[in-house]
């Protein structure tokens, strides 16, 4: 069952747009499983539908698939915008526990994502580890966001001459995120999360994979030689492939298993 629609959010002070995949055997199970599936930049709610065979995977698993949209907030409390990040972590599981026949259980909770939502899926899983059990992080972006805003704060310059239009556009995303003097704290930098997580008494498994032929390869297998030091449940894998669907397709899939594994 595909349940497309939008939900009033109180945090968000407006309705956003939300995608919902439901097993077709929902008249048998006594409670399901859940996954936060978050989309990438240039993606919506609906994106993971569209674009890959999830529902084909989903159909041999017990769980309820959960997709909200975020916009290009890269799922942060946006200085100058709505509080995405408050809305995904807590606001919506709350109102997906009320509507949905899920489990409560940290163990039976995932968030899963691409790119962006790669992103969004290692700051959830890592800000809250009491609240997810696996992470998904596919073809993760923005893994050192304040190296990144250091570097813009110094000059921009290079990055809209390179850029070009699609740059212009995400350097504004940047000032609405982090404001006018493009400040990252350390509630949005995954690595200092994951050092914070291991201190605690539960840390979530985190599956990580990126394509041989991504650009982002580079800030993945940085991001893996840093886990591995850490006290932490971390897989990487990598195959051929680009920053694309057909990728994120194959990756979804394997991603989903070892969670089920």
């Amino acid at each position: 069952m595909i349940l497309r629609g939008d939900v009033s959010s109180d945090v968000l002070h407006m309705h956003t747009g939300i995608d919902v995949l439901v097993p077709d055997n929902y008249r048998e199970a006594e409670s399901f499983k859940i996954v936060y599936l978050l989309h990438g930049l240039h993606g919506d709610q609906g994106t993971w539908i569209d674009n890959t065979m999830l529902p084909v995977f989903a159909d041999k698993y017990n769980a309820v698939f959960i997709m909200p949209s975020v916009g290009r907030s890269f799922y942060t409390d946006v200085k100058y915008g709505q509080e995405y990040f408050t809305y995904v972590s807590e606001e919506l599981p709350e109102i997906t526990k009320k509507v949905f026949n899920i489990s409560g259980k940290r163990e039976d909770t995932a968030v899963m994502g691409c790119s962006m939502g790669g992103y969004g899926a290692l700051k959830c899983a890592l800000s809250k580890p009491e609240q997810y059990g696996f992470c998904g992080a596919i073809s993760s972006a923005c893994l050192y966001v304040a190296e990144n805003m250091a570097g813009l704060r110094k000059d921009t310059t290079p990055w809209l001459t390179y850029g070009g239009p699609e740059a212009a556009v995400l350097l504004h995303d940047f000032y609405c995120i982090f404001g006018d003097d493009l400040v990252s704290g350390p509630e949005h930098e995954i690595t200092e999360l994951a050092k914070k997580t291991i201190a605690g008494k539960v840390k979530p498994k985190i599956y990580a994979v990126c394509g041989t032929e991504d650009s982002l390869r580079k800030d993945n297998l940085r991001f893996k030689g840093e886990m591995e030091k850490l006290d932490i449940d971390y897989t990487y894998e990598e195959w051929a492939g680009k920053h694309d669907w057909y990728f994120f397709n194959d990756a979804l899939k394997k991603a989903i298993q070892i969670w089920y594994s």
